[in-house]
């Protein structure tokens, strides 16, 4: 039992390491690490960005000799591989590591249970399986995007007590209040990719900026006509814009790519059923730009659609004691939606937040 809490206690300590890189790791994913010695920490580590040094490597470089004889907890299994660094099992066979604790297996198909094997085989001791509920929850993202190679995919609404994210004009301005929106612009930065449909570029010409953060993600739009604007607020800044398209637009949509091909990246994907089809387009900024999670901020149509196609694995709804009104007005979720109550998607894990009069409601697709 005490050495249950043991693992446990020391298990959080490189949780807490492993979250100070959170954003700034991807398409890696958080990982910290500790060296314990006679019950006491002598190194400490945590991978920082992708292609910099893994946890176990700083930690084992801050231990030093004494890390011979010591227990390593690390919060994923040592890679077994060559990457942009060298297999971290052998540096920590050649430091003389006793056992090293593992919080959970890797779920990368290139490792998977390989790390802990040549451990075992090369003399160390390995128990792994601790606080594995958490760190799942930590690395989201990564275990989708390496095990089915598409972003995760969070929903971010800010909507009227009524379900409305605008007026039947279009004003939205501002429905939530600033503490909400202050919030969501520092999700922002925990995730790869920001995603609007273009008729939302059209209609609030938003700049989907990172305010409270070095890390810009990119800023995707979903546009299958090609018609955002060349003076639109989203190229401001320094981040990149990936406009997602059919790969057979009009003459007139033609036109437009020439003039905006110098400002973003054009994303050819295939139509389904005359639109975008969304999971070839997932699927292609995973492969091509290595976008492990997104954050859709609308429009309703595009929300709509990605609830159609099943694309949705969290949601983060904003809403605001208001009614808006109109049959006329925008929705938040749009698309083609249930035919059946009993057939309405449904939402697990469900977090309540309150964000002055605001109401955060935060889930996860089941």
């Amino acid at each position: 039992m005490k050495s249950q809490k043991n693992h446990n206690y020391f298990m959080n300590m490189a949780i807490r390491l492993a979250l100070k890189a959170r954003g700034m790791t991807s398409p890696n994913p958080l990982v910290g690490a500790v060296v314990v010695k006679d019950n006491k920490v002598v190194g400490r580590g945590y991978h920082q960005k992708a292609g910099g040094a893994h946890a176990e490597v700083i930690a084992l470089d801050e231990a030093g000799t004494r890390a011979r004889g010591a227990t390593l907890y690390v919060t994923l299994e040592p890679c077994a591989h060559f990457g942009k660094t060298p297999p971290c099992v052998d540096r920590i066979v050649n430091s003389g590591i006793r056992r090293v604790v593992i919080g959970m297996i890797d779920p990368n198909p290139m490792n998977n249970g390989k790390g802990c094997a040549i451990l075992k085989q090369r003399g160390v001791k390995v128990e792994a399986g601790f606080c594995q509920e958490r760190l799942s929850f930590m690395n989201e993202a990564f275990i989708k995007y390496i095990t089915r190679r598409i972003p995760f995919v969070t929903v971010k609404v800010a909507q009227s007590l009524d379900g409305k994210i605008a007026t039947s004009g279009g004003d939205s301005k501002w429905i939530t209040s600033d503490k909400s929106r202050a919030y969501a612009h520092r999700m922002r930065q925990f995730y790869d990719a920001v995603m609007v449909g273009v008729n939302t570029v059209l209609r609030d010409d938003p700049r989907l900026d990172a305010w409270f953060s070095a890390r810009h993600p990119a800023k995707v739009i979903i546009d299958s006509q090609v018609s955002t604007p060349q003076n639109a607020n989203v190229f401001s800044g320094h981040s990149p814009v990936i406009i997602v398209t059919v790969s057979s637009p009009d003459g007139q949509a033609t036109q437009n790519r020439q003039f905006l091909v110098d400002k973003a990246k054009i994303l050819e994907v295939k139509e389904k059923e005359g639109q975008i089809n969304l999971k070839d387009a997932l699927k292609k900024l995973a492969q091509r730009f290595e976008i492990t999670s997104i954050l859709v901020e609308g429009g309703g149509t595009l929300i709509g659609s990605l609830f159609d196609e099943g694309l949705v694995d969290k949601v983060l709804f904003f809403i605001s004691p208001k009614i808006i009104g109109g049959k006329d007005a925008i929705g938040s979720v749009m698309g083609k939606g249930v035919p059946l109550v009993n057939r309405a998607i449904k939402i697990k894990n469900l977090r309540i937040r309150r964000f002055g009069e605001d109401i955060l409601a935060e889930g996860y697709v089941s």
